[in-house]
């Protein structure tokens, strides 16, 4: 019997949802963001402490390089931490391994006032990399965690309070990082070191939430311990209907141990859920959101708006994301996954091909700009409203207990390896395509809309079984096609 989807989440779950989320993805878009304001003053830091040591400035070139490692080393981490999230989770459970994951935060929040003292900027690397481990751990294991406490008609709309919770943070870093509040040049290394705020609220405000019923069960076996924390997500009336789906799948799991990424790899079984999540992970990276925020700046300034105030017009942009994503999670229970990724990538793609044709012509007329304008808005929203809020929800629905972290942690390593890929090479391909790189991505666009379309199936109010036994249905009827066409060939 399939539950209601309008079903209203019981207050303890939102609290629970949370305390998850601001040590989480809200702390991985708050340290994304933070980096760009102090940018400049950061540098300058760099240079005198270069001075001072050698007596003579350092180089622009080696200063770059400086820098560039600074801010890339974050997606290094990130890869790591999103291997060693996995780990923690099966070791010291969700909620164990979320509280682990604040020493990275609060070490790297350290870090960043011993450098400023020590008059030591290579402690701004370190500081950079134990960020981006943080960020990894977090993405992997808040994954996991909201989609097993969650009830099944439920589990989309509090899956999508990652990227709300990632899209305010970035946003909330962006106002705390203006000049009339810590983005002067005196407070850079404070305005660094406040990464340690949401490290801190997470370790007030989780040990007071359950661990997750599902690891509780089948992966500990603790059935009392299991009991209570569903009682306290759920209530006593609904508990019973969310221990039956777990029961339901430890059964199946029953003398299955967790598998590691490279078991999951050579699984046939599941090769059609993991090629989904690699591809939808790495298109994440791939669909040019990247180029939008890159080409943001220049379009507000060809519309007219004022140099000094086109920081606050990015602003207005973040926002749009974070309201999208809300919008997005109200959503997902009703119109389901699929038509908001498929309808995401489209409307993405007709406004790639919009840009194309603005960018291109932006002489032609005085109004054209503000087309472009508003293509980059769209585009925005159209992210947020489908691929950016729904592709980490469907990287562990896809999934049963034994296999979902080791497939987290595949999925969210290629996220990582192409948002490093993508800061390299983004440069040279903008450098060189300009305009039309925008091309490039309307393809991988329509890539991802049909590939969906055919390969993945809705997962809106369906247990981790059903979605699993229709993988394998799917599975059959391409090895019929197979024999299929085999016997025709032989008969011709």
């Amino acid at each position: 019997m399939k539950q209601n989807i309008l079903q209203t989440p019981r207050l303890s779950l939102l609290l629970t949802a949370c305390a998850t989320c601001i040590g989480g993805a809200f702390q991985y878009g708050y340290n994304i963001s933070i980096v760009n304001s102090p940018s400049k003053y950061v540098m300058t830091f760099i240079n005198q402490t270069w001075t001072e040591r050698y007596e003579s400035a350092i180089s622009q070139e080696l200063l770059t390089l400086f820098w560039s490692i600074i801010v890339s080393i974050f997606t290094l981490g990130g890869l790591v931490g999103s291997w060693v999230g996995g780990t923690l989770a099966i070791k010291y459970g969700r909620k164990g391994a979320m509280l682990i994951n604040n020493i990275f935060a609060l070490l790297a929040a350290a870090f960043v006032g011993i450098s400023y003292f020590s008059r030591l900027f290579e402690l701004l690397v370190v500081s950079r990399l134990l960020s981006g481990i943080n960020g990894g751990v977090s993405l992997c294991v808040q994954t996991l965690y909201l989609t097993e406490i969650a009830p099944r008609a439920l589990r989309g709309a509090l899956a999508t309070s990652t990227s709300i919770s990632l899209t305010l943070g970035i946003f909330v870093a962006q106002v705390v990082g203006l000049q009339e509040l810590l983005g002067r040049e005196e407070w850079w290394a404070l305005l660094l070191a406040t990464t340690a705020i949401p490290a801190i609220l997470q370790l007030i405000t989780l040990p007071w939430c359950p661990e997750s019923p599902r690891y509780l069960l089948i992966d500990r076996g603790d059935e009392t311990a299991c009991d209570k924390a569903l009682k306290h997500l759920h209530g006593e009336a609904e508990y019973p209907v969310e221990k039956a789906d777990i029961e339901q799948e430890r059964l199946e799991a029953e003398g299955v141990k967790s598998k590691n990424p490279w078991e999951l790899f050579m699984d046939k079984s599941l090769r059609w859920q993991l090629l989904s999540v690699i591809i939808l992970q790495l298109f994440h990276q791939l669909n040019g959101i990247n180029a939008i925020y890159f080409y943001a700046s220049y379009v507000f300034t060809e519309a007219g708006i004022p140099e000094d105030k086109i920081l606050y017009v990015t602003l207005g942009s973040g926002l749009s994301e974070f309201f999208t994503a809300v919008i997005s999670g109200f959503l997902v229970e009703s119109l389901g996954r699929k038509v908001l990724v498929i309808g995401g990538y489209s409307l993405m793609s007709v406004w790639c091909l919009g840009l194309t044709l603005t960018l291109s012509f932006s002489e032609a007329s005085p109004w054209v700009p503000y087309l472009s304008m508003a293509c980059v808005f769209a585009f925005i929203l159209s992210f947020g409203l489908g691929p950016g809020g729904v592709t980490g929800t469907l990287n562990s629905e896809l999934f049963t207990q034994t296999v979902r972290p080791a497939a987290c942690m595949i999925g969210l390593s290629v996220n990582w390896i192409s948002f490093f890929i993508i800061s390299i090479a983004f440069p040279f391909v903008v450098s060189g395509l300009k305009q039309y790189c925008f091309l490039v991505f309307l393809a991988v666009c329509v890539i991802v809309s049909v590939y969906t379309f055919f390969m993945v199936p809705e997962t809106k109010n369906k247990t981790f079984l059903e979605i699993q036994a229709e993988f394998k249905s799917k599975e059959k009827e391409q090895k019929l096609i197979l024999v299929s066409d085999m016997y025709q060939s032989t008969s011709f």
